[in-house]
C-alpha cells in the first residue's frame, strides 16, 4: 500500500482500444475477439507519441486482441495481460445494439438492467476492484488498455462510486483518460482525450 503523501503522485492512465467494426456500429462487444479497423489502428498509432513521453511503473492490458493490439501499436508490446480488464460480459446481448435491445426492453441500459447470460454490475465491480487494489498497492503511474464499459466502470470504482456511476463518463475509442488524487481524494484528472 502506498504511504502518506504518495497518493498524490499516483496516477491511473486509461486507454480505450481503437475502433473495431462493432464499436463503429455501436454493437455490444465483450468476448467476441474482433481486430481493429484501419481507422482503429491509426487512432492507436496516433497515441504513441503522447504515451511515449510518459514513464509508467506498471502497464496492463485486457488480453482481448483489440486492447492488446492497441497496446502494441502505442509502443507497449510488453504490457501484462490482466483478465480482470476484459469488457463487461453482455451475454445474450453480444453483437446487439442498445436500440435493438430497447425494442423488447424499453429503457434498457447496461448500467441499470440485467444482461441475460451476462455479467451483473456486482460481478463487474468485484473484478475491477481487484484492478484498483493492485494499482493502489504501488506508487507511481499505471497504464491500462481496455474497453469502453469496463473502463468507465473502473473509473467509478476508482472514485469509490457504484459501477452504475460509469454511465456519466462518455468514452470514445482511441482515447486517453487519467485518474489520480487531489490530496487523499480520488479524482478524474483528464477525460476522453485524443492525446
Amino acid at each position: 500500500m502506498t504511504g502518506p503523501g504518495e497518493q498524490e503522485s499516483q496516477e491511473l492512465w486509461l486507454v480505450r482500444h481503437g475502433e473495431t467494426e462493432w464499436s463503429r456500429e455501436h454493437k455490444h462487444t465483450s468476448h467476441t475477439d474482433l481486430p481493429l479497423t484501419e481507422n482503429g489502428a491509426r487512432l492507436a498509432r496516433g497515441l504513441r507519441e503522447r504515451l511515449g513521453e510518459e514513464a509508467f511503473d506498471m502497464v496492463l492490458t485486457s488480453p482481448l486482441v483489440r486492447a492488446r493490439r492497441t497496446a502494441e501499436l502505442t509502443g507497449f508490446d510488453d504490457a501484462t495481460d490482466d483478465p480482470d480488464l476484459v469488457e463487461w460480459g453482455y451475454g445474450d446481448y453480444e453483437g446487439v445494439t442498445t436500440a435493438e435491445i430497447r425494442r423488447t426492453v424499453p429503457g434498457w441500459s447496461v448500467w441499470t438492467h440485467e444482461s441475460p447470460g451476462g455479467e451483473s454490475a456486482e460481478e463487474v465491480s468485484r473484478r475491477l476492484d481487484r484492478v484498483v487494489s493492485r494499482v493502489r498497492e504501488r506508487s507511481g503511474r499505471t497504464l491500462v488498455f481496455g474497453h469502453g464499459h469496463a473502463l468507465r466502470a473502473l473509473t467509478a470504482r476508482w472514485l469509490e462510486q457504484p459501477v452504475a456511476a460509469g454511465r456519466h463518463f462518455v468514452l470514445d475509442t482511441g482515447t486517453i483518460c487519467v485518474l489520480g488524487y487531489e490530496r487523499e481524494t480520488p479524482v478524474v484528472l483528464r477525460w476522453n482525450s485524443a492525446g
